[in-house]
């Protein structure tokens, strides 16, 4: 697999509150680390924050006087010039929609996790791009929100960190980053520190990776912070199923959802085999009438899509059919419940040409009506 240098989109994402110096870190950081094998040139970044942190960063790393950022690349030309001006710095919007000053109610923390949610989302949905994020800037929870996200959206490329920096010039205002010819700063104390002996460095977070198991309308960022979290909590609840064939209604766990005629037969028809005790079985075992009755009971017997299905399996159960299916069944699943749809999908088991088909729900867990 490619490293994540080697992806021709490469983007830093940041939160910043009132320390724009992580970006100038981080950056440095990314592009010189002690082995530089794992190097990373950022091609484009981007920037959360409050109406205030943004103002904030626009003068201390755009100011076309001093502006940091600007400094950076003349003295390291080795970073190239990543894309990175006043519409890559993205206020976190309020309540009201307006822009977030500040993170000071529980209201204004549920905007800022929408808000981190949906850029992760959209930065990730580049199959071409490798995304480093920094947790490092911001109000707490703001980074907590960043690393949560980062643990539902991220791909094999992409990369957590949080930046460290010698206590020393941690917090200095004037520190952005260790310039090549070394300088001397002031501090609060009224002595002076040298920046030849500040480190800059960054501590890699590893995560957990759970968007291969998100929902559809997750994965595109189309849901909040609190939805998305929810939907991967529920995947790990005890599954029930209950099915309700004139609805055309099946309830997985707390999903709810519409199928065609045809598949919540399908489904019908898989879960009475588990509550008739069989569990698993082959295509080839299966009599047509067990599912066609459920599908009559579904569809009614003048439906001409009855007939057809009928006139189908009039000569005993298709192998095509079987698996055709159970194809769209699980497929539909999956794309409404994401990770949650695992105990409810069709699976197989056993060797080839002796595979079995099932469901896996218990059968105390099954309701069919």
């Amino acid at each position: 697999m490619k490293t994540p240098n080697q992806f021709p989109r490469r983007i830093l994402l940041c939160i910043t509150g009132m320390t724009p110096q992580i970006v100038t870190e981080t950056l440095y950081a990314l592009a010189f680390p002690k082995e530089q094998a794992s190097a990373f040139v950022p091609t484009e970044i981007h920037l959360l924050s409050t109406s205030e942190g943004a103002r904030h960063a626009e003068v201390s790393l755009l100011h076309a006087d001093g502006g940091q950022f600007h400094a950076l690349l003349k003295d390291y030309p080795a970073l190239g010039r990543p894309a990175f001006d006043k519409t890559h710095i993205h206020v976190i919007p309020g309540p009201d929609g307006k822009p977030l000053s500040d993170i000071r109610t529980p209201e204004d923390n549920a905007a800022a996790a929408d808000a981190i949610t949906t850029k992760l989302a959209e930065l990730t949905r580049d199959g071409d791009a490798a995304l480093h994020a920094s947790i490092a800037g911001g109000r707490k929870t703001m980074g907590f929100y960043l690393g949560y996200a980062f643990s539902l959206y991220a791909r094999e490329q992409d990369r957590l960190s949080h930046v460290l920096v010698s206590p020393a010039f941690e917090t200095h205002p004037e520190f952005f980053y260790p310039p090549p010819k070394s300088r001397r700063l002031a501090t609060r104390e009224g002595t002076h520190i040298d920046t030849a002996g500040a480190q800059v460095m960054l501590a890699e977070i590893p995560i957990v990776r759970l968007r291969h198991g998100l929902p559809e309308k997750f994965a595109k960022g189309e849901s909040s912070y609190i939805d998305t979290v929810q939907a991967i909590q529920e995947s790990f609840a005890p599954p029930s199923l209950e099915i309700d064939l004139q609805a055309r209604r099946a309830s997985c766990g707390q999903h709810s959802l519409q199928l065609t005629p045809s598949l919540i037969a399908w489904l019908g028809f898989w879960a009475q085999t588990a509550l008739d005790g069989k569990a698993f079985r082959r295509w080839r075992d299966i009599e047509p009438d067990e599912f066609l009755h459920l599908y009559q009971r579904v569809i009614g017997i003048d439906a001409g899509d009855y007939e057809n299905a009928k006139k189908r399996l009039q000569d005993g159960m298709e192998k095509t059919f079987f698996e055709e299916n159970n194809s769209k069944l699980n497929s539909k699943l999956k794309r409404a419940l994401g990770p949650a749809a695992a105990p409810y999908l069709i699976t197989s088991q056993g060797t080839r040409g002796h595979t079995e088909r099932g469901l896996t729900v218990p059968a105390a867990a099954i309701t069919l009506k």
